[in-house]
């Protein structure tokens, strides 16, 4: 009778604890999923005090051999911030350690040393920018049809040249890509850049269908909306949060037929990069005959618009410039009229875009220079 009741009570006792590790197992797990990721790298390069960067394919941040030529940039010249792509259109993330991009395939390992070429870009004072293309996801949006622009007959919808996009009203899709930027916070970037934060424009667009009744005021909300939880999301991790926008955003009074207001969209983000390269303006855009070939006027009206538009927010204005040629041969004295145009419009930043990485070191200033201009800007603004 005493062994049956020492073995009961063992019995009982092994439950217990059994069902007790069980239930801090659950609650830990519980709590890991609401509990935001926590910023593990130290952020050692603050924001500059104006923003003079480029853009980097992930297969160029990748490779040593052609980091020396950028690294060469940074220490010789004004640079001072890397925005790298981290995912692009055609799906592909090139940041590891996200359950949901594994299982989805996405991840490409084009970057294998990320978190150290991030940290040796801080040891030389570079700001460091994470870009990731949102809606405009051609691998996503096929993989997961639940998520896509959908065509009346239900189909996913793609445009002029084949390409799928999310659904920008779908929070599945904005979770998705804030868990991305999350992971790009944790592995040590400085900001997040957003791209694509857009409706579909090219291709029929009057056949795509949302998982809500879509409008221009519902398409301002969804975005706006997005913004405001990767603000929730990503703040706490200690990153700043910008955002591209088209170049015409920074003129017109409506939102294009893309959802893209820059006024309401700047408002819960740290910079705004309206894409103001004249390559893109049509013929006769602001009443000049060929933008391309005037980068000087086309980047004053388009700035001096957004300048206007924003009010306070103004110091937020970070422009995209031109620095490859499409239509119209571009070099030293194009860049930099570009970048001045941007100066006499009170807008002192800037980063600039070649598709190929290759940059007009002949239009950049020297460090010296920077630091003298920056000098020069604080008296003024003291006087």
């Amino acid at each position: 009778m005493k062994r049956t009741l020492v073995i009961f009570l063992f019995v009982v006792a092994i439950s217990i604890a059994l069902i007790s590790r069980k239930l801090i197992i659950e609650a830990d797990s519980k709590r890991a999923e609401i509990e935001p990721p926590k910023k593990l790298a130290t952020r050692i390069a603050e924001r500059p005090d104006y923003v003079r960067g480029i853009h980097l394919t992930s297969w160029v941040a990748g490779s040593k051999r052609l980091r020396s030529s950028i690294n060469s940039l940074f220490e010789e010249t004004e640079l001072n911030t890397a925005v790298i792509a981290i995912k692009e259109y055609k799906g592909e993330v090139y940041v590891s350690g996200v359950k949901e991009v594994n299982e989805l395939g996405n991840f490409v390992n084009a970057i294998p040393d990320l978190k150290e070429y991030l940290e040796e870009l801080k040891s030389k004072g570079v700001f460091t920018s994470a870009r990731i293309v949102v809606f405009k996801d051609d691998k996503t949006a096929k993989e997961k049809p639940a998520w896509a622009v959908k065509t009346p007959d239900g189909e996913v919808w793609q445009d002029r040249k084949g390409i799928s996009w999310s659904d920008p009203y779908n929070k599945d899709v904005w979770d998705y890509n804030i868990k991305i930027a999350e992971r790009a916070a944790v592995l040590g970037f400085d900001e997040i850049q957003f791209d694509y934060i857009r409706f579909p424009s090219d291709g029929n667009t009057r056949n795509c269908r949302y998982s809500v009744r879509h409008s221009s005021i519902s398409a301002i909300g969804a975005l706006q909306g997005f913004l405001k939880e990767a603000h929730r999301r990503l703040k706490p991790l200690g990153v700043d949060i910008s955002i591209c926008v088209f170049g015409l955003t920074t003129t017109a009074n409506h939102d294009m037929g893309i959802g893209q207001r820059i006024v309401e969209m700047s408002e819960v983000i740290d910079a705004v990069c309206p894409m103001v390269y004249p390559s893109h303006y049509n013929k006769g855009e602001y009443g000049i005959d060929n933008p391309n070939a005037h980068p000087y006027e086309t980047v004053y009206i388009s700035i001096s618009g957004a300048s206007r538009r924003l009010g306070d927010m103004k110091k937020k204005l970070r422009p995209y410039l031109q620095d490859f040629s499409l239509g119209h041969k571009y070099g030293p004295k194009e860049v930099r009229a570009q970048i001045q145009a941007c100066y006499d419009s009170g807008v002192y930043q800037w980063l600039l875009w070649s598709p190929g990485c290759k940059y007009t070191k002949d239009a950049l200033q020297s460090k010296a220079e920077y630091d003298k201009f920056v000098s020069s800007v604080s008296k003024h603004a003291t006087d």
